[in-house]
C-alpha cells in the first residue's frame, strides 16, 4: 500500500510540474535554435558566410560556459521560482532583440548576451527535478522534460519557417520570426513567479501525508547503499568524476547542435523545397526522436540500467551521421539525418539521470551546471565545425563526419564511469 501511495503522489507531482517546465523549456529550446531556421534568408541579408554563421550560433555556448556554474549557484540558494522567473525575462528580451541585428558583429554580441541571459535554465531546471523525485524515476521524468527538445523542432519547424514568409511591422521574415518568438519568454517569466514551487515542503497544493511521502521517497536516495556521493562544492567542481561527465556529455552535445543548428540548411540543400516546406520535413525526424524519449526512458527506469542506455542511442547518432555523409542519395541521407536526430536526443535524456545519482545538495548546484556548461561548450564547436568544413568542401559531409566521431568518443569514455558505479537504480533496503 506505500508503495502505491507513493506513486500516486508522485504521478500528481509530475502532472503538476512537467507540462509546466515542459514549456518553460520549450521556449528556451526554441528560442536558442530558431537562429536555424531564421539562416535561411537572414544570412544573405547581414552577409554571413557558413563558418561566420556557425560560430555566430555558437557563441551562446561561450557566455552560457562562463556564467552557468555561478547562476545555478544561485538559484540553489535564493530558490527556481526567483531566479527561473529572471533568466525567462532576460533572454526574451534579448531573443527579440534579435530581431534588430544588422550585422555580423551584431550577431555575434547578441547571441553572446543571450548566453549569458539563459545559463543556469536548463541545469537549474535538472536541480529542482532532484527535489521532487527520487533517482528511480529520473529516467521517465527527465525525458519527459527534455521531450521540449524534439517537441520544440516538431512544432517549431514549420512555425518559424511559416513566420520567415511574414511581416509585422514591415520586418522582414526572419526579424518578425525572432521578435514574435521572444514574446512568450518574457511572458512565461512573470507567470514563473507566480506559479513555480520552490521545494515539497512549501507546496500549497500537496497535503502534509503526501509531502511526508515525496521527502520519503527523496530521503531514501540519501541513504541508498552507494559510496562516492559528493555533499560540497569543492569537492564537486575538483572531482574526476564530474569532470569524466562533462567531457563525456561533450561529445554527445556536439552532436545534437551541430544537427540542430544545421539541420534545416542540409534539408533545404536537398532541392526544390520551399521554406515551409523545409520546416515540416525537418520536424519529421524530430517527432520520431519524441517518441523514442518516452519510450527509451520508461525503458531505463524499467530495467534499472542506465549505462546502456546512454551508449546505444549514442552509436545510432554515430551511424545515422555517418550515412548521412557518405551515401549521396537523398532518402538515405534522410534517414540518416532521422537516426541521427533519434539517437542524440535518446542519449542526452539517457545521460542526465547518471550525475544526479551521485551529487548531493551544494555539490549538485555546482556539479550539474559544471557539467552542463563544459559539455554545451560543444554546442559552439559543433556549429563552428559543421560551417567551417562546409566552407571548405562545399558539402555537409564532412562535418556531419565530425559529429559522428564525436558522438562514438562519449559512448567509449561512457564505461569509465564504471558499471558499479551507474547501474543500479533501486537502493539495496535498509
Amino acid at each position: 500500500m506505500e508503495a502505491l501511495d507513493e506513486a500516486r503522489v508522485l504521478r500528481k507531482v509530475a502532472l503538476r510540474l512537467l507540462p509546466f517546465i515542459g514549456l518553460l523549456y520549450f521556449v528556451a529550446y526554441l528560442d536558442r535554435v530558431n537562429v536555424g531556421y531564421a539562416a535561411l534568408t537572414m544570412n544573405a541579408d547581414i552577409g554571413l558566410s557558413a563558418a561566420a554563421y556557425g560560430a555566430g550560433a555558437g557563441i551562446f555556448f561561450l557566455g552560457y560556459f562562463l556564467f552557468e556554474v555561478p547562476s545555478n549557484l544561485i538559484l540553489e540558494k535564493v530558490g527556481a521560482r526567483r531566479w527561473i522567473a529572471r533568466i525567462m525575462v532576460s533572454w526574451g528580451v534579448l531573443s527579440a532583440g534579435m530581431a534588430f541585428i544588422d550585422s555580423p558583429l551584431a550577431f555575434y554580441v547578441v547571441r553572446f548576451l543571450l548566453g549569458v541571459a539563459e545559463a543556469g535554465f536548463f541545469p537549474g531546471m535538472i536541480l529542482y527535478l532532484t527535489y521532487w523525485f527520487p533517482w528511480s524515476e529520473r529516467g521517465r521524468i527527465v525525458a519527459s522534460f527534455m521531450l521540449a527538445i524534439p517537441i520544440s523542432a516538431v512544432i517549431g519547424a514549420p512555425l518559424s519557417t511559416a513566420l520567415l514568409d511574414s511581416s509585422v511591422f514591415g520586418l522582414a521574415g526572419w526579424r518578425t520570426m525572432f521578435l514574435l518568438e521572444g514574446l512568450p519568454a518574457m511572458v512565461l517569466g512573470v507567470v514563473v513567479f507566480f506559479w513555480m514551487t520552490d521545494r515539497p515542503a512549501v507546496a500549497r497544493w500537496l497535503s502534509d501525508a503526501e509531502k511526508a511521502v515525496v521527502q520519503q521517497a527523496l530521503d531514501r536516495d540519501h541513504v541508498a547503499a552507494e559510496d562516492g556521493h559528493l555533499h560540497s562544492l569543492r569537492h564537486a567542481l575538483s572531482s574526476p568524476r564530474v569532470w569524466k561527465y562533462a567531457f563525456v556529455y561533450f561529445g554527445a552535445v556536439m552532436g545534437s547542435y551541430g544537427l540542430g543548428f544545421w539541420m534545416p540548411q542540409i534539408v533545404k540543400g536537398f532541392g526544390g523545397l520551399s521554406n515551409q516546406q523545409t520546416g515540416l520535413i525537418t520536424a519529421g525526424p524530430y517527432l520520431l526522436a519524441a517518441i523514442a524519449m518516452v519510450l527509451w526512458g520508461r525503458h531505463a527506469d524499467r530495467t534499472g540500467e542506465r549505462l546502456w542506455h546512454f551508449i546505444l542511442p549514442a552509436l545510432l547518432a554515430a551511424a545515422g551521421f555517418l550515412l548521412a555523409a557518405l551515401v549521396p542519395e537523398t532518402a538515405w541521407r534522410f534517414l540518416g539525418l532521422t537516426l541521427g536526430a533519434i539517437g542524440v536526443n535518446g542519449a542526452c535524456s539517457a545521460f542526465w539521470a547518471l550525475p544526479t545519482r551521485f551529487l548531493r545538495a551544494t555539490a549538485a548546484a555546482g556539479g550539474i551546471a559544471l557539467i552542463n556548461s563544459v559539455g554545451n561548450l560543444a554546442g559552439y564547436l559543433g556549429p563552428f565545425v559543421m560551417g567551417f568544413l562546409k566552407d571548405r568542401t562545399g558539402a555537409y559531409g564532412a562535418g556531419l563526419i565530425a559529429l559522428s566521431v564525436a558522438m562514438v568518443a562519449a559512448a567509449l569514455l561512457a564505461p569509465a564511469w564504471g558499471r558499479r558505479r551507474t547501474l543500479a537504480l533501486r537502493p539495496d533496503p535498509v
